[in-house]
C-alpha cells in the first residue's frame, strides 16, 4: 500500500511517499480502507517537533489523526462488520500509523 510518512521532524519537506505492506488487524482491531484523510492541527505540530531534524517518535510515522473510510477487515472478537462506513479520529495518537495511508489498523473501540 502507499502511505505518506516521515522519519524526522520538520516542515512539509520531510514527508515522503512510501510503500508498506497492507496491515492486518489483530484481535479487537479493524482495518479501514481510507477514503478521506484529514490533517488535524496536532498532526503538523507533532511533525514539526520541538526542534526540526530531531528523530520522530517512531522510526517511521504515518501522520493524520482524522479520516473516513470503509471497514475492510475485522479481527477476531470484533462486533463490527466489514463493509461498514466509519469516521476515524486520533488514528495516529500514540501509534505509528495514521490516516495518510491507503489502509490503517485501529482498535475497534478506543480504550
Amino acid at each position: 500500500m502507499r502511505a505518506i510518512a516521515y522519519r524526522q521532524t520538520g516542515g512539509p519537506d520531510v514527508l515522503q511517499l512510501v510503500r508498506r505492506p497492507r496491515p492486518e488487524p489483530g484481535p479487537g482491531e479493524v482495518r479501514v480502507r481510507v477514503s478521506v484523510s484529514g490533517v488535524n492541527p496536532t498532526d503538523w505540530k507533532v511533525r514539526q517537533g520541538s526542534r526540526a531534524g530531531a528523530p520522530a517518535a517512531f522510526p517511521e510515522q504515518v501522520p493524520n489523526q482524522d479520516g473516513a473510510g470503509v471497514l475492510d477487515s475485522v479481527g477476531d472478537g470484533g462486533s463490527l462488520r466489514a463493509g461498514q462506513r466509519v469516521w476515524v479520529w486520533e488514528a495516529a495518537w500514540r501509534r505509528a500509523g495514521g490516516t495518510a495511508a491507503e489502509y490503517v489498523v485501529l482498535p475497534e473501540f478506543p480504550p
